[in-house]
């Protein structure tokens, strides 16, 4: 599913490639988003045939600069938006989605936090993992760490798959 995800953004983003650090601009877009994040920016870096290394730091700051928003920000916003007519249903939504994940996270906290964004499954990643922390009220510090550091235990499962795996398969 992710690799289908990252073709149809690297056809959305194929304008960028002509340009100066185009395909780089693409990787870290890619990153930004959720669902996709640093694992489809991997994934992306690995066939537009970017190096690793800098692939990699360029995926770790684009997954990483949305989490301090999320962690500080989302509550409140979430808050101002349930009183909303139109929107109070969809963040409902996200709210129970995120927060039926929350089990794996709230008895261990950091370390629970750390290994739910670090194993890459679906439904896992920075993102959620900052949303739950955020709802389940975790320290924001202690969030932010175990939310980087499994960032980067994704990026090394992913890179290690992405760039070796990968362009073993697609030669």
């Amino acid at each position: 599913m992710a690799e289908s995800l990252v073709h149809t953004f690297l056809g959305l983003f194929e304008g960028l490639k002509s340009i100066p650090y185009g395909k780089e601009l693409t990787v870290f877009l890619i990153s930004l988003m959720p669902i996709l994040e640093l694992r489809g920016g991997l994934i992306a870096s690995a066939l537009l045939g970017l190096k690793i290394v800098p692939a990699f730091i360029i995926c770790l700051i684009g997954n990483l600069l949305p989490m301090p928003f999320i962690l500080w920000f989302i509550t409140p916003i979430f808050n101002k938006l349930k009183k909303t007519k139109h929107l109070s249903k969809l963040v409902n939504k996200i709210e129970k989605k995120a927060l039926s994940k929350k089990d794996k996270i709230e008895k261990a906290e950091f370390w629970g936090l750390f290994f739910f964004v670090g194993i890459p499954l679906p439904g896992t990643g920075g993102w959620t993992g900052a949303l739950i922390a955020s709802l389940i009220d975790m320290d924001r510090k202690k969030a932010l760490l175990a939310i980087t550091c499994g960032v980067l235990l994704a990026g090394l499962i992913v890179g290690s798959l992405s760039f070796g795996l990968l362009k073993g398969i697609t030669g």
